[in-house]
């Protein structure tokens, strides 16, 4: 039976072995001497993946990203390449119909060394060996006979950092270069009973460097000679990762088509007329892999699926056409018009709106030969440089659009990547209301799996080449002064991956480098290779070059602005100047004030990240449970003194000597680690939450955006983050959460006046603010709430200064609630809560506001489908408002942000179930209700005991597998979850909706506990 058109994944039965451990070559292990697990040196590996996942996943070193586990595996440095050079080996399945293989039949493909390099060695007709020269290319059977109908392709889509290729007895190398594809037509080689066996040995990068006794910014920067991930020396908040990533790291798959295959669609959309006349354009390359004339109907079909899982065809043309045997031909459709489409936006400007393009094509007397498909959005991005801030300026669909987001390095260190872990993090960036992720110059081109979450969630991304000022130039010591050492490598990686990812919606911006330029050469070929297409051009600038202008798809890519480094044409300074940052803490109210931050867009400005508790006993031994010494010096300065582990780990201090006190003892001096950890979150919550507001505040009058540094881990690190890496997020999550909102009520902290931020595209008119101050006791020594309100769009306005903390007696610590809601319906637009304190004064009081217990009411329903949960519960304070107090009864609309998301297929020949069925299936699924306690009006509640009246302060959900005896240190939560609030606080009388999501593990039943401020021992829900 013929195999099917289209992509199988390699992504199981691996074993590998270290090279210097394997006495056969790799034409015996693929032919007469083929290597099994249950024989070593050959263990289970994981691809895609790295020799240390493969390691670790066996236990044949310490986990790396726990405790000190990193020290006791040898580094690259001191073993050798050859150590972590390594053997990955596996077997498939594949019969394709009218081949011949009979004069490759195990024929065996030789590398011939000499001279200044080697020579691909290959069988002719005839029989005789000849050799390949560089840069030419030979198919191995298949296309050399009438016959052959089918082919198929080994494709790499990244290995680190070469290798070479055996299958069946026969080899093939892949060229250096851990940012590039690579295709191997193996149709003459697969074996005629259709069992064939690969192996290849992977070689690290070339310059893997040392690591200097103080550690540093890539090491001692010898990686930048190669064209790779150079965070894996070591950087100020990442240990050094000992193989250099050496491995196959991203996806192996075989790939079948008939005679004619399909090569990297680009896909662009055109705009007219206030973008309600809007062209798709589209061009091909196509491949004639036979030795006759292929005669073609080449299809391009455009649906949309509508609330109904129903699949609607926009567009569906044919096209006619004819290829000569073995030729590539470019081919660019008739442009597709469009009236009205749903367009993408970012995160919290619209909808996510995504239309499935699939092209076939269909060769006579063959049938479908291949087919392609990708989600597409229509969507222009437009970016300048702002003449009133002078920061970049980014506009979507000719809307500007308000930058807050993060710094990425990647996912995992280890290159644990998977969809799952992708869209967790992603959808993480989309929950704090972020709409730009920047891919930083040392990490990764991120894979399309990223870009596909990216996608579906809003989140714009800026892509950096593989440059950073640190191992490029600009370092101590200066090194690598004209960058890698291959420069057609380097823009053959570049072009390479343009066009894996160009099609995505998100992707916004191409950088040069991370503070640093590329080499001249690079960039002026960059720059000519990114040029725009007229269509793309600023607004300002003429539209007489449209006419007689090429298709715009048939440029590399010509719809992103390429701008040279990350310091540069509006980011920082604009000049080049290290002008980002700071790093490290701040007073809160520093970040609203006039001289904090001068110029229009800051790339990177970064802070604490402190893990919670639970985190710290995770991923540390016992020894790495204590908390910092703090020693007071004679001038009065703080100076937190950490224990190795958290050393290690890049803990950040909460102080800066001179200008910050220690943060965390403005709460009083921590006991323990759980208390740390949880004055800790108060600190990341205040200190992000300020961040964003103070950008917020100063919104197109001074800045255009900000990115902060960072926003995640790729291990187990203590700064810069608002999740761990074990996807337990912190309060800094939520702070951002918070100050991201689309339309925002805030407290500028330097002035005191209330602001109302209107990022939208719409004038926010009949809305209105409350504000209530709380103290201690649970009294209201202040209420008001003001006059109807407009806002226009765009626009922070400031609405009234706040008067209490200047009347005569204010409360030492107080807590303040802000409120926007509708004037029409009392629905809440923003909610914002702060715990304040008068100039000058500390939170130290909060320490005995431990001890009330304030009576709380949980009303939870759950819905389970298959193992996702989802948790409806509705938290209230139930301690009485003061008597004398009238406030308003504003309520929250429904909350269902988590289920707007469709996941649409990634590509036609990848196993992605259809979100359609999937949402039928819930159709007809019963929604199973659990009780926790007791019946109410269709839920269920749960109550704390308690007396008190006050704030019930600093809440928190976490979900656990239930135990009956659970060790020291053991951790039992289930992560990741998704929460639509989490570390909050509620007034008397008050009540909050919260959203709960997760998965549960196979055989583990899920517990909810709420802890706070007032219940640190927890309150179990379920």
């Amino acid at each position: 039976m013929a195999p099917e058109i289209g992509k199988t994944k390699l992504d199981s039965g691996w074993i590998a072995a270290r090279s210097t451990e394997v006495s056969q070559s790799g034409v015996q292990l693929t032919t007469s001497h083929p290597p099994t697990a249950s024989h070593l040196p050959w263990i289970p590996a994981t691809v895609p993946g790295t020799v240390l996942g493969s390691l670790l996943k066996n236990k044949e070193i310490p986990d790396p990203f726990y405790g000190l586990g990193n020290e006791a595996i040898i580094d690259i440095a001191d073993s050798g390449r050859e150590y972590y050079t390594f053997w990955f080996f596996t077997t498939f399945h594949c019969n394709l119909v009218g081949v011949s293989y009979g004069f490759l039949s195990r024929g065996v493909v030789e590398w011939r060394k000499g001279g200044g390099g080697g020579a691909l060695l290959v069988p002719t007709r005839h029989g005789i060996s000849r050799a390949l020269n560089k840069g030419e290319s030979r198919r191995f059977g298949g296309s050399d006979t009438h016959s052959g109908n089918q082919h198929l392709d080994l494709n790499f889509r990244a290995i680190n950092y070469s290798a070479e290729v055996y299958l069946n007895g026969h080899k093939m190398v892949l060229p250096k270069g851990m940012f590039r594809r690579h295709s191997l037509d193996v149709t003459g080689i697969l074996h005629p009973d259709g069992q064939n066996m690969l192996a290849v040995l992977v070689h690290p990068p070339d310059n893997p460097g040392e690591i200097p006794p103080e550690g540093g910014q890539g090491g001692d920067h010898e990686i930048g000679k190669d064209v790779a991930a150079q965070y894996v020396e070591g950087w100020d908040w990442m240990i050094p990762i000992r193989d250099r990533n050496t491995g196959i790291w991203d996806e192996v798959s075989i790939y079948v088509t008939g005679p004619v295959k399909i090569i990297d669609p680009h896909l662009v959309s055109s705009f007219f007329d206030r973008y309600t006349r809007i062209y798709l354009h589209a061009t091909v390359e196509l491949e004639n892999r036979s030795s006759w004339v292929a005669d073609c109907t080449l299809n391009i079909q455009v649906t949309t699926e509508t609330e109904g899982s129903v699949l609607l065809v926009e567009h569906l043309q044919s096209q006619h056409l004819s290829i000569s045997p073995g030729a590539k031909i470019q081919y660019t459709f008739p442009q597709l018009f469009f009236y009205k489409p749903n367009l993408w936006w970012p995160n919290g400007m619209g909808k996510q709106s995504l239309y499935n393009v699939e092209i076939t094509v269909d060769v006579k007397g063959y049938g479908e030969s291949d087919s392609w498909k990708h989600p597409f959005g229509f969507r222009k991005i437009e970016s300048s440089v702002d003449t009133t801030t002078g920061g970049r300026l980014f506009k979507v669909n000719g809307e500007p659009i308000f930058i807050r987001g993060g710094n990425w390095i990647l996912s995992d260190g280890l290159l644990r990547l998977s969809k799952k872990r992708y869209e967790t993090d992603i959808k993480f960036h989309a929950d704090m209301n972020f709409n730009m992720i920047r891919c930083w110059g040392g990490g990764l081109a991120e894979r399309p799996e990223f870009y596909h979450y990216c996608d579906i969630y809003g989140l714009l991304v800026w892509q950096e080449f593989w440059i950073t000022g640190d191992c490029d130039g600009r370092g101590i010591p200066v090194s690598n002064v004209n960058g890698p050492l291959d420069h057609d490598l380097f823009l053959l990686c570049a072009r390479d991956t343009v066009k894996l990812l160009r099609n995505h919606c998100s992707l916004a911006l191409w950088v040069g480098g991370n503070e640093q330029v590329p080499p001249p050469d690079i960039n002026d070929a960059l720059k000519n290779d990114l040029k725009l297409h007229p269509y793309f051009k600023t607004s300002n600038e003429s539209n007489n070059s449209l006419k007689g202008a090429r298709d715009p798809s048939q440029y590399l890519d010509g719809t992103r602005t390429y701008v040279q480094g990350s310091l540069w044409e509006g980011f920082a300074a604009g000049n080049g100047d290290f002008t980002d940052g700071p790093y490290e803490i701040q007073n809160p109210e520093d970040f609203f004030k006039d001289d904090f931050y001068s110029y229009g867009f800051n790339p990177e400005v970064g802070s604490v990240g402190m893990p919670v508790a639970a985190t710290i006993r995770a991923t540390m031994p016992p020894e790495g449970w204590t908390i910092p010494i703090v020693r007071k010096l004679s001038n009065s300065q703080i100076v937190e003194v950490p224990n190795p582990l958290w050393k290690y780990h890049k803990y950040i201090a909460n102080s800066k000597a001179g200008s910050v006190p220690y943060q965390i003892g403005l709460y009083g001096n921590p006991k323990d680690l759980d208390d740390f950890c949880e004055k800790a979150q108060l600190v990341n919550y205040n200190q992000y939450r300020a961040l964003l507001e103070g950008w917020n505040s100063r919104m197109w009058t001074k800045y255009t955006g900000v990115l902060i540094w960072k926003t995640q881990n790729p291990w187990t690190g203590l700064r810069g983050q608002f999740y761990d890496h074990l996807h337990e997020q912190t309060a800094g999550f939520y702070g951002c959460r918070s100050a991201a909102e689309p339309i925002h009520v805030q407290l500028n902290l330097a002035t005191y006046f209330i602001e109302v931020v209107n990022t939208t595209s719409d004038e926010l008119s009949d809305v209105a603010i409350e504000a209530s101050v709380w103290d201690l006791d649970g009294a209201c020594p202040y209420y008001k709430v003001t006059d109807k309100l407009t806002v226009p769009a765009k626009r922070t306005q400031a609405i009234m200064e706040m008067k209490y903390p200047k009347s005569k007696n204010p409360k030492p610590v107080y807590f303040l609630l802000l409120k926007l809601y509708k004037t029409a319906d009392y629905a809440i637009i923003s909610r914002n809560f702060y715990w304040l304190h008068p100039r000058g004064g500390d939170y130290n009081l909060l320490e005995s506001y431990k001890t009330k217990k304030i009576p709380l009411k949980i009303k939870s329903e759950i819905f389970i489908r298959g193992s996702t949960y989802e948790m409806q519960m509705t938290v209230k304070n139930n301690s009485k408002k003061p008597s004398s107090m009238k406030s308003l009864s504003l309520i929250y609309p429904p909350n269902d942000r988590q289920d707007n998301h469709i996941d649409h297929e990634m590509e036609s020949n990848e196993s992605v179930q259809d979100w359609s069925e999937e949402k039928s299936k819930v159709s007809v699924l019963q929604r199973i209700r659990r009780h926790f306690s007791q019946e109410n009006d269709g839920g269920t509640l749960s109550e704390t005991s308690g007396t008190d009246m006050g704030v019930a302060f600093f809440l928190h959900f976490s979900v656990h597998a239930a135990k009956d005896h659970k060790q020291e240190g053991e951790d039992t939560r289930i992560l990741p979850v998704h929460y639509s609030d989490n570390y909050f606080s509620l007034v008397p009388g008050e009540e909050l909706p919260i959203k709960i999501s997760f998965e549960v593990p196979s055989g583990a039943t899920p517990r909810i506990t709420l802890r706070g401020w007032n219940y640190h021992r927890g309150h179990p829900i379920h």
